[in-house]
C-alpha cells in the first residue's frame, strides 16, 4: 500500500551549540561570590560605595543613556576601572554576562548589555579569576558533553515494553489557607473600627475564596488532561488513528532533540504498520570542534575535528535519529507490527541551482527484530551497526560519505 505525508511535527531543540551568544551569566565579587547560569544573565544591582553616582548608573540595567549623568558620558577607562577596583576591594558584588567567541576568546558585558572595557576586564579577571576559571571550565565541559551527545543519542532510547503513560501529579501547591484577623481591645470598644476589621476580612475572605476556585479549576483541568492521556496511551491507543497519531506526537515532542527536527509520518490503512520520513540536518550543521582551557590563560581554546571524526560524529548522529524514533514508535504504538523509518537531507541541486532531497538511508523493522535489542546495554549498542541489523537500503562508506539511495515503500 502506498503512504502519503499528511502528518507533520515540527519538534523544538533542547541542547544548543550555539557561542556566539551570551548565555554565560554571573555574579561575581572578591569572596564567595553567588553564581548563576541562564541564557538572559543575572540582571542584579552592583553598588558602587564611596565612588559616586555615574559608574553606579552605569551598571544599573534600568539607568539608560538619557539618565546618564554628565560626568558618567565623559568617564574614562581608567576612572571606570578604578571604580570598578573599588566595588570589589570593599566586598561589592557586579552582575556580569560572559560570551565565548568562535576563537575561545571571552567577552566581558555588565548585566544591561554594554561591554566591560579592557582595563575593566583586566580588573574584574585579577579579583575574580577563580570563580571565571570554574565557570568556564564547566561551560568547557558541557559544550563537549553537547557534542558528545550528537553521536549517543540512541543512548536515551525506552524499551518497547515501556508504553503507556504515568498520569503526573499537580505540583502547584493550594493557596494558603486564610486567617481571618483577630479583633483587639479597640474593635470591642469602638463599633466603626470593629465593622472596618469585619469589612476586611470578609474582602479577604472573598479573595481567598476566588484565588481557591482557581486553583480548584487549574488542578480539575490538570487532572482531566492527565486522565484524557493515559485512557488513549492504555486504551484508545490500539484501534484509535487519532489517538495513535497524538500518541506519537506527545512522545516525539517529549524527546530532548538536539536541533529543530521535523518529521513526516502516516499510518497504515490496518494501523498495524507506519512509515515515517525524518528531515536530518547537513554536515554543515554539526559542530566542528572540541573545546580545552588553557591551564594559565582565561579563554577557551578550541580544537578542530578532523574531517573523519567530523564523519564520523555526522553519521552516528542521523543514524541515532533514527533510532530514538523508532524507539518512541515501538514503545507508544502497541498495535504497529512494522515500521518504515527513511532520512533524508537537503543537498544542492547542480542543474538548477536548487536544493533536492537526498535519501541517506531506509530501514524496515518488524516489532520482533526490534525486541532482541539490549535495552538495558544500549551504551554498548552502534547505532549504525544496530540499524544493519534490520532491513536496510544505504549506501555509504566505512567513513561516512552517503550517496543517493531510494526509500523502502512499506506493502
Amino acid at each position: 500500500m502506498a503512504f502519503r505525508f499528511q502528518r507533520r511535527i515540527r519538534l523544538a531543540p533542547g541542547v544548543r551549540l550555539n557561542l556566539g551568544k551570551r548565555g554565560l551569566g554571573l555574579s561575581v565579587g572578591p569572596r564567595g561570590a553567588s553564581l548563576s547560569m541562564g541564557p538572559s544573565g543575572v540582571h542584579g544591582h552592583a553598588g558602587l560605595p564611596g565612588t559616586g553616582l555615574a559608574y553606579r548608573r552605569r551598571l544599573d540595567a534600568g539607568g539608560g543613556a538619557g539618565t546618564q549623568d554628565k560626568s558618567d558620558a565623559g568617564a574614562t577607562a581608567a576612572s571606570r576601572a578604578a571604580a570598578l577596583e573599588a566595588l570589589l576591594a570593599e566586598g561589592g558584588s557586579l552582575a556580569v554576562q560572559l560570551e565565548v567567541e568562535e576563537g575561545g576568546q571571552v567577552v566581558y558585558f555588565h548585566a544591561d548589555g554594554s561591554p566591560l572595557c579592557s582595563a575593566e576586564a583586566r580588573v574584574l579577571r585579577r579579583h575574580a579569576e577563580e570563580t571565571l576559571r570554574e565557570q568556564l571550565l564547566a561551560h568547557c565541559e558541557r559544550l563537549n558533553a553537547d557534542l558528545d551527545r550528537l553521536g549517543r543519542l540512541h543512548e536515551e532510547t525506552p524499551p518497547p515494553e515501556a508504553g503507556g503513560y504515568l498520569m503526573r501529579d499537580f505540583d502547584e501547591p493550594p493557596p494558603p489557607p486564610f486567617q481571618p484577623q483577630a479583633p483587639g481591645l479597640r474593635h470591642a470598644l469602638w463599633s466603626p473600627a470593629r465593622r472596618r476589621l469585619e469589612e476586611e476580612n470578609r474582602r479577604r475572605r472573598d479573595e481567598f475564596d476566588e484565588h481557591y476556585r482557581a486553583w480548584e479549576w487549574r488542578k480539575a483541568d490538570h487532572d482531566a488532561a492527565e486522565f484524557s492521556r493515559h485512557r488513549r496511551e492504555s486504551e484508545e491507543v490500539w484501534d484509535d488513528p487519532a489517538a495513535m497519531e497524538q500518541t506519537l506526537r506527545d512522545r516525539l515532542e517529549e524527546i530532548d532533540w538536539p536541533r529543530e527536527t521535523l518529521i513526516d509520518f502516516d499510518l497504515g490503512s490496518d494501523l498495524r504498520t507506519i512509515a515515517v520520513d525524518i528531515d536530518l540536518p547537513g554536515e554543515e550543521e554539526m559542530p566542528d570542534r572540541y573545546w580545552g582551557m588553557p591551564p594559565k590563560q582565561l579563554r577557551l581554546s578550541p580544537r578542530k575535528l578532523g574531517a573523519t571524526r567530523q564523519r564520523e560524529l555526522y553519521r552516528d548522529h542521523v543514524h541515532g535519529i533514527a533510532f530514538r524514533v523508532l524507539g518512541a514508535v515501538f514503545a507508544r504504538l502497541p498495535a504497529v507490527v512494522e515500521a518504515r523509518v527513511s532520512g533524508y537531507r537537503q543537498v544542492p541541486e547542480p542543474a538548477t541551482g536548487g536544493q533536492r532531497d537526498q535519501y541517506l538511508y531506509s530501514v524496515k523493522v518488524s516489532r520482533e527484530q526490534w525486541g532482541k535489542i539490549h535495552f538495558d546495554r544500549l551504551d554498548q549498542v552502534d547505532p549504525v551497526a544496530a540499524m544493519e541489523a534490520f532491513t536496510l537500503r544505504r549506501d555509504m562508506t566505512r567513513t561516512g560519505i552517503f550517496r543517493d539511495i531510494e526509500p523502502l515503500k512499506l506493502v
